[in-house]
Parts: C-alpha cells; sequence; structure tokens
C-alpha cells in the first residue's frame, strides 16, 4: 500500500489560519472604527437635535435663538437638556432588526448612549447680559449703516460740550424765585420822608402753577389714550438677580461694549420693543423702551420719568439759546424793567431778568415735547427760524398748541440719546425683563427665565458598545 504525504494540508491549514486571523483582525478594526464614527455622527445629530429645539416665542418675538432648559416646566437646568440629548442619540443608535431576514440579522455596532453631561453652556443672562447683547447685536448688524451712527456721535457730542444733561433749568429756577421771595417786603426809600414796600409779581409764577397739576397733561391732547399698564419685577431677571437666584453658565462671552456695538444693541431694543407712539397692546407694558430708561412698574411713570428727562434737556438747550440771541435778552430786560417798576434795588433786576428767561425756556420745552410726542421734530439747539413762543405767550399765555411737524430729532432719536446715557447693564437687565414679561404672557410660557436659555453648548458624551468598545466623544454646538 503506498504511503500518501500530508503536507499540502498542512500547508494549507496555516495558510487558513493565517489568512482567518487577518480576516478577523480586519472584521474588529471594522466594528470598532465604524463604531467609533457611528458614535460620533449620532452624538452630532443629538446635539443638532437639541439645538433645533429652540424657543419659538423668543424667535418669533425676538429673532434669537436660544435653548429653553426648562422645556416649558417649571424646573429648569442642565439636566433637562442632557436628558434630551441621550433620548436623541440613543435613538439614532438603535437599529431596528425586525425588518432584516425576520429580526435574525445582528447589529454590527450594538452601541448605546450611557451619558451625555453639558460641560460648559453659554447663557443668555451671562456675563451681566453680555451674551444678550451679543446675540442682539448679531441680529441687526448688517442692517446699520455708519452714517446713522456719526449722527448719534454727533447728537452726543452736543450734549456733552454744552452740559445739557447736567444742567437743572427748574433748580436754578426755584433758586430765583427764593431770591426774589428774599426783595419782596424790604422797605425802599423813595425820599427822606416817603418809603414804600417792595412787591415785584413772580413772572413765572402762571406757568409754574399749570406744570404743578402734572406734566403729562400739558403735553399730551388726550390723556385718555395714555396705557395703565403695570408689571412687577420681583420674578423678573433683575428681582431674581436681586436675591441670588440666576443660573449661569461656564463660558467666555465676546463683550466689546464700544460705541459702535452699543448702538446696535440700541437699535436691536427700537426694532424688537415699543415706546410712546407705537404701543405694543398685546406686551405687558406698552411703552416698553420708556420702561428701559425710568424702570418704574408702570406705563404712566415710566412715561412720566422720560417726560421729564427730556423736559430737562428741552430747557437747557433752550436756555443756551436764549443766552446766545441777543434781539431776545433785550425783549427780556424790557419786560423785567416793566414788572420791577421803581423798585430800582442793585440785584432786583438780574433776579428777574433770570426768571424770565428761564420760564420762556421752559414754556418753549413744553412745546417741544408736545410736539416730539404728537410725532413732530425738534432740533437739539435752536435758533430764530424754530423757536415757537413769543416772549408774552410763553409768559402769560396758554401755551397751548400742538405742533407735529418741524425738522432735527423726532421722539426716537431722543429715546436713542437718553439710551447713550444711561447705563449699560441697567439698559441690559431691563430689557431682559421685558422680554420674560412679555413671553410669560403667551401660552405655555408661565415659568420663562432667560436664565434657563443656552446659546452654546458643550457636550461630553460616552457611548459604549456590547462589544466591549467606548467612546467618549466631545462636540460644541452654537447658534
Amino acid at each position: 500500500m503506498r504511503r500518501q504525504e500530508g503536507y499540502l494540508t498542512v500547508y494549507l491549514t496555516l495558510c487558513l489560519t493565517i489568512i482567518l486571523s487577518i480576516y478577523l483582525g480586519m472584521i474588529e478594526a471594522a466594528r470598532r472604527n465604524g463604531g467609533k464614527l457611528e458614535a460620533a455622527c449620532a452624538s452630532e445629530i443629538g446635539l443638532q437635535s437639541i439645538l433645533a429645539e429652540y424657543h419659538r416665542e423668543l424667535f418669533h418675538r425676538y429673532n434669537m435663538f436660544a435653548i429653553d432648559s426648562s422645556y416649558g416646566s417649571e424646573i429648569s437646568g442642565r439636566r433637562n437638556t442632557e436628558a434630551h440629548l441621550l433620548y436623541y442619540i440613543n435613538n439614532n443608535l438603535h437599529v431596528d432588526n425586525s425588518a432584516f431576514a425576520g429580526g435574525l440579522v445582528k447589529d454590527f455596532f450594538e452601541l448605546s448612549a450611557e451619558d451625555a453631561a453639558l460641560s460648559g453652556v453659554s447663557v443668555l443672562t451671562d456675563w451681566n447680559g453680555a451674551v444678550f447683547r451679543e446675540c442682539a447685536i448679531e441680529t441687526v448688524k448688517e442692517d446699520y449703516g455708519l452714517g446713522f451712527l456719526e449722527s448719534i456721535k454727533d447728537w452726543m457730542r452736543v450734549i456733552e460740550i454744552n452740559g445739557l444733561e447736567g444742567m437743572d433749568v427748574e433748580s436754578q429756577k426755584r433758586q430765583m424765585v427764593s431770591n426774589l421771595e428774599s426783595y419782596n417786603g424790604m422797605e425802599m426809600q423813595i425820599s427822606e420822608e416817603e418809603s414804600v414796600k417792595v412787591e415785584v409779581e413772580n413772572p413765572s409764577g402762571y406757568l409754574d402753577s399749570k406744570i404743578n397739576k402734572g406734566i403729562l397733561p400739558m403735553v399730551i391732547k388726550d390723556t385718555d389714550t395714555i396705557s395703565g399698564k403695570r408689571v412687577g419685577v420681583e420674578n423678573l431677571y433683575t428681582g431674581r438677580y436681586a436675591s441670588g437666584c440666576i443660573s449661569s453658565g461656564n463660558m467666555t462671552a465676546n463683550s466689546a461694549d464700544d460705541f459702535v456695538n452699543r448702538f446696535l444693541f440700541q437699535e436691536y431694543l427700537l426694532r424688537y420693543m415699543s415706546h410712546y407712539g407705537e404701543n405694543n397692546k398685546e406686551g405687558a407694558l406698552e411703552y416698553q423702551i420708556e420702561y428701559l430708561l425710568a424702570g418704574k412698574d408702570s406705563d404712566v411713570e415710566n412715561l412720566k420719568s422720560v417726560v421729564n428727562r427730556l423736559l430737562a434737556i428741552r430747557e437747557a438747550a433752550n436756555v443756551l439759546y436764549l443766552y446766545s440771541d441777543r434781539e431776545k435778552r433785550a425783549e427780556i430786560t424790557i419786560m423785567a424793567a416793566a414788572i420791577c417798576g421803581i423798585f430800582s434795588i442793585p440785584g432786583l433786576l438780574q433776579v428777574v431778568e433770570g426768571i424770565i428767561l428761564l420760564s420762556w425756556a421752559s414754556a418753549e420745552s413744553l412745546y417741544d415735547i408736545k410736539t416730539l410726542l404728537a410725532g413732530g421734530r425738534i432740533p437739539l439747539i435752536k435758533n430764530a427760524a424754530s423757536w415757537h413762543y413769543s416772549l408774552e405767550n410763553a409768559i402769560y399765555g396758554e401755551t397751548t398748541d400742538w405742533g407735529a411737524e418741524g425738522q432735527g430729532l423726532s421722539y426716537e432719536d431722543y429715546l436713542r440719546v437718553l439710551m447713550m446715557l444711561t447705563n449699560l447693564d441697567t439698559l441690559t437687565g431691563r430689557a431682559m425683563n421685558m422680554i420674560e414679561a412679555d413671553i410669560r404672557r403667551t401660552p405655555g410660557n408661565n415659568f420663562f427665565r432667560l436664565d434657563a436659555c443656552y446659546v452654546k453648548v458643550e457636550a461630553e458624551i460616552r457611548i459604549k458598545s456590547s462589544y466591549g468598545y467606548e467612546y467618549k466623544i466631545l462636540r460644541s454646538g452654537a447658534y
């Protein structure tokens, strides 16, 4: 019987062993690397999915994207968003095998997300609202040219150079009236045998008596149209901030608060918030820009505060003009001499002249405010052509004219000036109050808070495979 050699079988066995090892190694490598790719893709999809859950009312009303981590509930925080992220990742990792070969085909990777933690978040209210301002600026920065910005710079220079914000005309007038009263009752010798008591009329008395009855009826024709809305701030952003109940993130913000960025931020506020003359009937307050400037809890008080502030600026500007106009100064001197009559006491004439000048400026300023609130325009510094009241009408007239045209700055332009003169953090905090108050009036948003809104997130995701692999994915996303 012939003996058979077996070396070929051994050789093939060895070859197949090596080939099979390589093949199985390649399968394992494919599983490992494919699982890593699937984990990365599912993580990215999950992150984009939570970003797609931006707050709809915040977007529709204020054109701002943010994740509301409360999702309409009373409880907010990272855990809510982490749960949503984990849900989306696992749904994208899950493979339904029932449709393939009667469910006999097995998932090649068998991945599941074990943990999805937000390691970093940027909250709208972070850095005293710098994140909120940054988002607002991004919304409008493509819409405004530098020409308008230069106009605002010019207005601010006029106010600063002339000290219009710091001049208190009403205080000066009260001091002069007090000085006048100190003269009244004095004995003045007419001759060696005869003396008389000084009695000089206060030329501002008639106008002051009307102003003391209330400023709004003097500058608004129909006071019944003034909004009576009120809002409490205890549970809004500034109230929570004062009590230390604000949630914060741990990511940095671009806080370049130069003049250009401040201008853009204010234009955002003027675009998305209402003011007198452009009332928002659906808002928590109708005069929202006035609230940003005054911070009172009612439309009436906010409007009154802004009107008084505008009146002070207009009075200062009108006083400066009267001092510069020789003809009007001459009219003032003639009227003062007529009022003083025979009483030629040193200093008395100058006091009466001062009261007349300040009263004339006040009457003209009331007309300016009426014009602005009626939709007209008033220049920062007037000239003879833009001056309205004669001296006699200003001191003794009814001052009931209602202007609505003219050239210069509109009411909205004056609001721009006042906003520039207001502390930026104060303006930002009140703006966030207003947004919260407005959105809470919409269905399902009773507990809305801006400090629960994320505009940027960074997530650390841990995904495991039933084959023993584990992947750690770091992903970040922002609007």
